[in-house]
C-alpha cells in the first residue's frame, strides 16, 4: 500500500506533540505561537487539504471517495476564506513558523498521491485524510486554542472545530469501507 507523507498533519501534529503512533517531528519545535503564526498555520492546513481533496474529487476511483474529496475541498475553501477575511479585518499578517517545511512536505505528499493509481489512490487519500484530521483536531485542542490571544480568532477556530470532527468521521467510514490504513 502507498504511504503518503502528511505535510499539513505533520505540521499540526508537531505543534500538538503528535498523535499516538505518529512519526517523529518534521519541523522544529515552536516554543510559543502568536496569532499571526496561528493564522498562517490555519491557512496552510486548509490550503493543503484543498489541494489533496481537489485531487481526490477528480482522480478517485469510487464515486463516494470523489464526493468526499469535493466536499472536503469546498469546506476547506470556505474555512480558509473565513480565516483570510478575519486576518484582513484584524490587520494580521500571517507569519509561518521559522524553518517551516510545510510547502515542501505538501509537494512530496501531492507527488505521491498523483503517482498512485486506481484503488491504491483511494486508499492512500483516505488514510491521508484520517491522519490529517486526527492531527488537526489534536493540534486545535492542545496547542492552537490555548495559544490564541485574539477573541475573534479563537471564536473562528471554535466555530469550525466541529467540521474537522465531522470530516474525520466521514474519512474513517470510507477508510474502513475500502481498507485504508494510515
Amino acid at each position: 500500500m502507498l504511504t503518503v507523507a502528511l505535510s499539513q498533519a505533520a505540521l499540526l501534529a508537531l505543534l500538538a506533540g503528535g498523535p499516538a503512533g505518529s512519526p517523529g517531528p518534521l519541523l522544529p519545535i515552536v516554543d510559543s505561537l502568536d496569532d499571526p503564526t496561528i493564522v498562517a498555520i490555519f491557512d496552510a492546513a486548509n490550503t493543503y487539504d484543498i489541494e489533496s481533496s481537489g485531487l481526490a474529487a477528480t482522480k478517485a476511483t469510487h464515486p463516494d471517495v470523489r464526493a468526499l474529496g469535493k466536499d472536503f475541498a469546498n469546506a476547506h475553501t470556505g474555512v480558509r476564506q473565513q480565516g483570510r477575511d478575519l486576518a484582513k479585518k484584524l490587520g494580521v499578517t500571517p507569519t509561518p513558523p521559522k524553518d517551516d517545511r510545510g510547502a515542501r512536505d505538501q509537494a512530496e505528499a501531492m507527488a505521491k498521491l498523483k503517482a498512485a493509481k486506481g484503488e491504491a489512490f483511494d486508499r492512500a487519500y483516505l488514510a491521508h485524510e484520517v491522519a490529517y484530521h486526527e492531527a488537526v483536531i489534536d493540534a486545535i485542542n492542545r496547542t492552537l486554542l490555548p495559544s490564541i490571544k485574539n477573541a475573534e480568532l479563537k471564536t473562528l477556530v471554535l466555530k469550525v472545530a466541529p467540521a474537522f470532527q465531522a470530516h474525520l468521521a466521514a474519512a474513517r467510514r470510507l477508510a474502513e469501507k475500502y481498507g485504508a490504513t494510515s
